[in-house]
């Protein structure tokens, strides 16, 4: 069975950091692109990072030069550094990897105070 937990989340203030955690169960996990994803209350998730099974990253525009994606293949976990956190990135933020269905963690949750 797919599972995908994240931690790491919690308040912080604006301009501070976090880093976040995704476990990923089974090693299947290494071969495949994985992404963070968030959703801010009233609005859709939308994408936020991916890391492909070779390295290669992609960042959506309102989080480049800020946030770090990086994965450990050996651990099979993912990881997303947050620096220089604004209040609009204020969300909840879900792990997801896609092998033929969508798998989603439950979410951790960001906020960041001004």
């Amino acid at each position: 069975q797919v599972q995908l937990v994240e931690s790491g989340g919690g308040l912080v203030q604006l301009g501070g950091s976090l880093r976040l955690s995704c476990a990923a169960s089974g090693s299947i996990f290494t071969i495949y692109p994985m992404g963070w994803y968030r959703q801010a209350p009233g609005k859709q998730r939308e994408f936020v990072a991916v890391i492909a099974s070779g390295g290669s990253t992609n960042y959506a525009d309102s989080v480049k030069g800020r946030f770090t994606i990086s994965r450990d293949n050996a651990k099979n976990m993912v990881y997303l550094q947050m620096n220089s956190l604004k209040p609009e990135d204020t969300a909840v933020y879900y792990c997801h990897v896609k092998i033929v269905t969508e798998y989603w963690g439950q979410g951790t949750q960001v906020t960041v105070s001004s």
